[in-house]
C-alpha cells in the first residue's frame, strides 16, 4: 500500500516509570537496546511508511539528541576495518527514514499536538498517528485498505486492556454482586494507531483532547470506524510492563518485531 506520513506524539512525562521519568521522556525509555519509540518506528518503517512527524513536548532535546546522534551499529550487524576507523554495516535501519521534529508545547494534550503539525500534513490526504510508547503485532496493511474501503475520516483500533483488572459490579444495597477479570467482560479500549483523512482537522478546535470532543463530533457524522485487534498490543505505562517488553525482546521472539519476524529477513 502507498506509503503515509506518521505522526507519534512523543510530549508525555511517563511518570509512572518512576526509574526513568526524571531524565528520559517516556518514548527513549528503552527496550533492549533502543528506545521504545524507535520499535514503534521500525515497526511502520517495515510496512513502508517511513516519513515521521515526531510531536515533541517533555524533553524534547533527549529526543533531537538520541536522532542525531543515532548509531546504527547497535542494532545492526556491522564490520570493523582498520581498528574502527571504518565501519561496514551489513544493514541500516533509518538510513531510509525523514523524521520531522516539532516542538508541541511541554503541557499540550494530544489534540493541541496533532493541531500543532497539521501544517506538515496539508497535502496529505490521510496520515497515521500514534502515541510513541505502544507496540503492537497488528496487521498493518490489512487495516489500511480495510479503512480504506469503509470512507470514514478517523479509525483506530479497539483492543482487550491488558493487564489483571477485574470488573466490580455492585448490587443496589451497595454490596458486591459480581466481579471478573476485564477481558471476560468483552470490554475493549482505545490502543491508537489511527487513521486519519486530512478533515479530522475539520473536527478539532484549539484546546481539546483528541479522544473526547473531536472524537464526538466524528461519531455523531458517523464518521469514526475502529479495528478490533485481537494479537499483541502492550502499551508501556509502568516498570511492571517495560520488564515484560525486555523479557519478550531478550527472547527473540518478541511479537511486534515484524522486521525481525518477517519470512524474508
Amino acid at each position: 500500500s502507498s506509503s503515509m506520513k506518521v505522526v507519534l506524539f512523543c510530549g508525555g512525562q511517563g511518570t509512572r516509570l518512576r526509574e526513568y521519568s526524571e531524565s528520559v521522556p517516556k518514548p527513549m525509555v528503552p527496550v533492549g537496546y533502543r528506545p521504545i519509540l524507535w520499535h514503534v518506528m521500525k515497526y511502520y518503517a517495515h510496512y513502508g511508511h517511513q516519513d515521521f512527524v515526531l510531536a515533541l513536548g517533555y524533553k524534547a532535546d533527549v529526543i533531537k539528541d538520541f536522532f542525531l546522534n543515532y548509531n546504527e551499529a547497535v542494532s545492526n550487524d556491522f564490520v570493523l576495518y582498520e581498528g574502527g576507523k571504518r565501519i561496514e554495516l551489513a544493514n541500516s535501519d533509518i538510513e531510509d527514514w525523514t523524521i520531522t521534529f516539532v516542538d508541541t508545547g511541554a503541557s499540550s494534550n494530544i489534540g493541541e499536538r496533532l493541531w500543532r503539525v497539521r501544517s506538515h500534513l496539508k497535502d496529505e490526504e490521510m496520515f497515521m498517528a500514534n502515541y510513541s510508547d505502544g507496540v503492537t503485532d497488528l496487521p498493518l496493511d490489512e487495516y489500511v485498505e480495510g479503512f480504506k474501503k469503509k470512507n470514514k475520516v478517523g479509525s483506530f483500533i479497539a483492543v482487550s486492556p491488558p493487564g489483571s483488572y477485574h470488573v466490580t459490579q455492585f448490587g443496589n444495597d451497595g454490596h458486591v454482586s459480581g466481579i471478573q477479570p476485564i477481558k471476560a467482560t468483552g470490554a475493549r479500549i482505545n490502543g491508537g494507531y489511527f487513521i486519519f483523512k486530512r478533515e479530522i482537522f475539520d473536527y478539532m478546535r484549539s484546546g481539546e483532547e483528541l479522544v473526547e470532543q473531536p472524537f464526538g463530533r466524528l461519531i455523531d457524522d458517523g464518521q469514526l470506524t475502529a479495528y478490533k485487534h485481537d494479537g499483541f498490543w502492550e502499551p508501556m505505562d509502568t516498570f511492571k510492563d517495560k520488564q515484560r517488553l525486555d523479557e519478550l525482546n531478550r527472547s527473540g521472539n518478541a511479537p511486534w518485531q515484524v522486521w525481525a519476524n518477517s519470512d524474508d529477513s
